[in-house]
C-alpha cells in the first residue's frame, strides 16, 4: 500500500504540466483551493440544468472550494480575484458515473501512472467527478480517491468500487494443461450463495470503497457462444435472485450502494429483482424490466462508448447482424419513453482499450440526441441523474451552481443547447475553487 502511494505521488509529479497550481498555503495539499481565497466568476450565461436553460448576466463568488453566493448585480468583495469568462456558457463540472481507470499496465507502477493520467484527462475535459467502476487493479483506487482529497494528487472528486464482484462461472475456461480440477475459484471474488456475498461486501466496506459492483451477466471478456446463428443476443444469468438481494441488502445495510453489470433487463434479472440503486446495460430491456427499475427508483446507465467499442467485435461475429450499440439503442428509447431516470456513464477505460478513452466521453451527449433526448434532456444525465447515482446524498454538493455547493465549473464557447457537441470542447475548468485550464477568460492566454 505504502509503495503504490508512493508510485502515485511520483505519477502525480510527473504529470503536472497537465495542471495550473494552485496558489501555495501552509497545510493546504497542492491540488487544494486555500480556504480564505476568495474568487468572484463574471458569467454572461449560467446554465441551469434543473430548468434546462441559461440564465444572463451572474456572478458566482467562491470562497475556499464553495460558492458562496449566486445572482446578478452581487458586490464582489474586496480583495477577490475576478475571473471574466465573458459570454461564455458557464456550466457545472460534468459526472460520469461509470469509468475504469486502472485497466491498463502489466505492474503496478504502470497501473498507478495510467491511473493518474486517466483521472487527469478526465478532469481536463470537464468532468469534476467520476465513478470507477471497477478497475481491475484491486483497491488501489481507494488510494487514488483518498490522495486526490488531500491535494496530492490533481484529479476529480472520486467514488469507487474497488474490486468487483465479478462471477464468472459462465465461461468456458481452456485448461491449458489438461490436469485442473475444481479450484478455489469458488471462494474468492467469485462468490457463490447469499451468506458468501454479505461476506464480501463486508470486506470490501472495510476497503473502503464507496460502493459496490456486482455482474449478474458474464462480461464476455474471452471467447463466448454469445451470439446465436440467427443473431439473436444470448445471455445467461451468472448469480441467483438470492445472491443478488443479499448483496443489495448488506451494501445498503453498511451505508454502500450497489451498481450492476447486466446484459439482461427483463423480469428474470437478478440484480432489477434485487432493487440494484445502479443497473447498467440492461441490453434487453422490456416492459417487466421497467417496471422493476421504476418500482425500485433505480437509475439506469447506458454506458454507451463502453459498448461502442465492442461493436466491431459484434459486427464480425454476426456477420453485421446484430450489435451491442443497436440493442442498447432501443433500451435507452424504451426507458425515456417510460421515464425512467437515467445517468452518464461512458464505460471510458484506459489502454489497451484504447476505443474508450479518457477525457473524450462527452461525444456520448450526441449519441443520446440521436436516440431522441432534446439536449438538455442529455445533459441532464450528467448533472442531475449522474449526481443521483453517488453515494453520500452528493447531489446535495454537486451538479448544479448553486450557494452551498462545491465550486466546481466549467464553460464552452458555444450554446449547447443548440449543439450538444460543445461539451466536447471545454475551455475552463474549475474545481473545489481551482482553476485546472483556463481558455475561456478575458485573462486568459
Amino acid at each position: 500500500m505504502r509503495l503504490l502511494k508512493r508510485l502515485l505521488a511520483c505519477a502525480a509529479v510527473l504529470t503536472l504540466p497537465l495542471a495550473t497550481a494552485a496558489p501555495a498555503a501552509e497545510h493546504v495539499g497542492h491540488y487544494l483551493a486555500p480556504a480564505n481565497q476568495v474568487v468572484a466568476i463574471k458569467a454572461g450565461r449560467l446554465y441551469q440544468p434543473k430548468e434546462g436553460r441559461f440564465v444572463a448576466n451572474q456572478v458566482i463568488l467562491i470562497r475556499g472550494d464553495m460558492i458562496t453566493d449566486v445572482g446578478p448585480n452581487l458586490t464582489i468583495p474586496q480583495g477577490a480575484k475576478v475571473i471574466d469568462l465573458g459570454n461564455a456558457a458557464v456550466m457545472p463540472g460534468m459526472i460520469d458515473s461509470h469509468v475504469h481507470v486502472t485497466v491498463g499496465g502489466d505492474t503496478p507502477a504502470e497501473r498507478a501512472i495510467w491511473s493518474v493520467n486517466s483521472v487527469q484527462a478526465d478532469l481536463d475535459a470537464g468532468f469534476t467527478t467520476i465513478k470507477d467502476m471497477d478497475s481491475r487493479g484491486g483497491f488501489a483506487t481507494v488510494d487514488l480517491r483518498e490522495m486526490i482529497n488531500q491535494g496530492i494528487v490533481l484529479g476529480p472528486r472520486m467514488q469507487v468500487v474497488g474490486q468487483s464482484l465479478n462471477n464468472r462461472n459462465m465461461r468456458y475456461i481452456k485448461d491449458t494443461n489438461s490436469g485442473k480440477f475444481y479450484s478455489g475459484r469458488t471462494e474468492t471474488k467469485d462468490f457463490n450463495g447469499p451468506w458468501a456475498a454479505r461476506a464480501l461486501v463486508r470486506e470490501a466496506k472495510n476497503h473502503g470503497v464507496d460502493y459496490i459492483k456486482i455482474y449478474s451477466t458474464e462480461d464476455y471478456v474471452a471467447d463466448t457462444h454469445l451470439w446465436l446463428a440467427d443473431g439473436k443476443f444470448q445471455v445467461f444469468d451468472s448469480l441467483t435472485a438470492e445472491e443478488a438481494t443479499a448483496v443489495v441488502d448488506e451494501a445498503h445495510r453498511l451505508g454502500l450502494k450497489v451498481a450492476c453489470h447486466s446484459y439482461d433487463g427483463t423480469k428474470n434479472d437478478p440484480c432489477l429483482i434485487a432493487g440494484v440503486d445502479e443497473p447498467n446495460h440492461l441490453l434487453q430491456l422490456d416492459a417487466d424490466g421497467i417496471a422493476l427499475v421504476k418500482k425500485f427508483h433505480s437509475i439506469f446507465v447506458p454506458t454507451v462508448d463502453d459498448l461502442i467499442g465492442l461493436e466491431k467485435e459484434d459486427m464480425e461475429a454476426t456477420h453485421g447482424k446484430a450489435s451491442r450499440i443497436a440493442m442498447l439503442a432501443a433500451a435507452v428509447k424504451k426507458a425515456h419513453a417510460a421515464g425512467v431516470e437515467m445517468a452518464f456513464g461512458s464505460g471510458a477505460t484506459a489502454p489497451p482499450w484504447g476505443d474508450i478513452p479518457h477525457g473524450k466521453q462527452a461525444n456520448q451527449f450526441k449519441w443520446f440526441v440521436e436516440q431522441g433526448l432534446t439536449p438538455a434532456e442529455a445533459l441532464q444525465l450528467s448533472y442531475i441523474g449522474s449526481a443521483h447515482t453517488l453515494n453520500y446524498h452528493m447531489e446535495t454538493l454537486i451538479g448544479t451552481i448553486e450557494k452551498g455547493k462545491y465550486a466546481d465549473i466549467i464553460a464552452v464557447s458555444g450554446d449547447p443547447l443548440k449543439d450538444v457537441t460543445e461539451m466536447e470542447r471545454v475551455k475552463f475548468v474549475m474545481k473545489g475553487g481551482m482553476v485546472v485550464r483556463d481558455n475561456a477568460s478575458a485573462g486568459a492566454r
